[in-house]
This record gives structure tokens, C-alpha cells and sequence, in this order.
């Protein structure tokens, strides 16, 4: 069978997946491209495998074939895409490893895709979102953490509630900062951390702060007051890993 129509309701019912209310109701999120929908069914979150009809990309998991003209109403990307995937959303575990990056407030999807790609890269092993993050399944949080989503741990917490919790299992708790505190380069190697991001525009808020133990940042020169903080993240992390 091959899909054709827009008003196909299965259709209709996965375009609606753009929207953050249905991605919540139905706990599926949609994506797109072939290395994505193989990162998903690797972990085994690919649900339904979505192909242009002539596609071929054998996958063990229920395949809905469909027109190009349906594909290109199920997509968000500038350029035609084939392959798609209806995934069910990560499974929360409550579990929290020893290497944590909490993440106070981020509001754009590209920072946080690239924040989430980075921590994987670099051995972090649980991100925590604030509650007033931006959503995990929007489509460009999907598109730029590259399918890492699904290599690390990500809880979405209230960090008032969250943090002091860390401290009594004995965190230390980091925040970073873009002139106070210790240079990055100087902190000595942790086996056990929580390092904390503040939001793009105004940093942690200051309920964060006070709970902070110490502060990091990244020396530069003159020239430049900060950097975006997907970059800056990703060079803490670095920086973290490295260590000896």
C-alpha cells in the first residue's frame, strides 16, 4: 500500500507531530534523514519507518510507503528527503550518572542540539533541562544534535528542586560564568561534577547561582565579550575531558 492523500488520517496524524501538544499526547516524535532514522532504530526508538515509494532501506520495523508530495507535506527540511521515522519518545531514567551538565533555561533548539552532540562526544553521561528549556523533539534541537539524543541521559527538571537534591549526594556544583571564577584550564581533573549552562542571553538566574559551589569560564582576549553558548559548553566539556 502507498500512501497518496493529505487527508489520509494516519497522514494527518503524523503531520501533527510538528506540534509540541501532540508529540506530549501521543509520546512520538517525528524525524528525518537516513542517518537519523538508523541512530533511532539502533536504540530501538524507531517506531514507524516512512519511505518514498520507490525507497529502498530495509529496516526490521513497520514501513509506510508514501508519495513524494506526501513526503514533502510531512517535512520540515528546505531540501526533499525519502526517509523519515515516527519515534517514541526516550525513556526518562531516573538513574544520574557521575557527569552531569545541567542546562538553566536554553531557549534555542540549534544550542541545545549542539550541546546535546558535544556531551556525548565528550563523556557526559546526563543532561538535565530545566522546566522552561526548550523542547527536547522540536525539529531543530532533532536536526542538530545529529541523533545523540538517544547515547545519553536527558531529564527535564525543576532545578529549585533539582539542585539541592545534587548537593546532598555530595555534587560539586559548577556554574559558569563569562569572566568570574577559576579558568577552565585550571580546574583539576573531577571524577564526580555537575556543570551548569545559563540561558543564551541573561546566564544562569540568580536562584542558580546561590547554589553554585564554584564558577568556571573560558579566558579570551579583548576582542570578544562572550561566545555562543553551544560553543562555549563544548569547549568546557573539552576542556573537562582532557584533564589529567
Amino acid at each position: 500500500m502507498v500512501y497518496t492523500s493529505t487527508e489520509n488520517t494516519k497522514i494527518k496524524e503524523i503531520k501533527k507531530l510538528h506540534q509540541k501538544k501532540y508529540r506530549d499526547k501521543n509520546n512520538l516524535f517525528l524525524i528525518e534523514g537516513k542517518h537519523m532514522v538508523l541512530e533511532a532504530y539502533k536504540k530501538g526508538y524507531l517506531k514507524d519507518l516512512i519511505l518514498e515509494e520507490n525507497e529502498v532501506f530495509p529496516l526490521d520495523v513497520n514501513t509506510l510507503y508514501v508519495t513524494k508530495e506526501i513526503l514533502n507535506y510531512l517535512s520540515q527540511l528546505d531540501t526533499f528527503c525519502p526517509i523519515m521515522g515516527v519515534c517514541e519518545k526516550i525513556n526518562e531514567k531516573e538513574e544520574i550518572g557521575n557527569r552531569i551538565l545541567i542546562l538553566d533555561g536554553i531557549q534555542d533548539p540549534g544550542n541545545l542540539g549542539t550541546i546535546i552532540r558535544s556531551a556525548v562526544a565528550f563523556d557526559i553521561d546526563t543532561i538535565i533541562l530545566s522546566d522552561d528549556s526548550v523542547d527536547l523533539y522540536n525539529q531543530k534541537v532533532l536536526r542538530a544534535s545529529q541523533g545523540m539524543m538517544f547515547y545519553v541521559t536527558i531529564l527535564r527538571k525543576n532545578l529549585s528542586e533539582f539542585l539541592p537534591q545534587l548537593k546532598e549526594k555530595e555534587y560539586p556544583l559548577i556554574g559558569t560564568k563569562v569572566t568570574h571564577g577559576k579558568k577552565i584550564k585550571t580546574v583539576e581533573k573531577l571524577q564526580k561534577f555537575a556543570i551548569i549552562v545559563g540561558n543564551e542571553g541573561n546566564g544562569m538566574r540568580e536562584s542558580t547561582q546561590e547554589l553554585c559551589d564554584e564558577f568556571i569560564y573560558i579566558e579570551m582576549n579583548e576582542h570578544c565579550e562572550s561566545l555562543n553558548v553551544g560553543v562555549a559548553t563544548s569547549i568546557i566539556l573539552y576542556e573537562l575531558d582532557k584533564q589529567e
